[in-house]
């Protein structure tokens, strides 16, 4: 079974009642995982915008 996070309805669901996919994080091995699903989005934006910002600073 695969796990997904509903940007829509901000709640995990699954293959049997998903939303459509242009609405969903996914998929995920978990229940957890795509609890967490969000966050890690989150997280990894605030790497890439730190990063983006280090190299228009001219420093890698």
């Amino acid at each position: 079974m695969s796990y997904y996070w509903c940007l829509k309805h901000t709640r995990v669901e699954t293959d049997a009642d998903k939303c459509p996919e242009d609405r969903l994080l996914g998929p995920y091995p978990t229940h957890a995982d795509a609890a967490a699903g969000l966050q890690r989005v989150h997280e990894r934006n605030d790497k890439y915008d730190a990063d983006d910002a280090r190299w228009s600073n001219g420093s890698p």
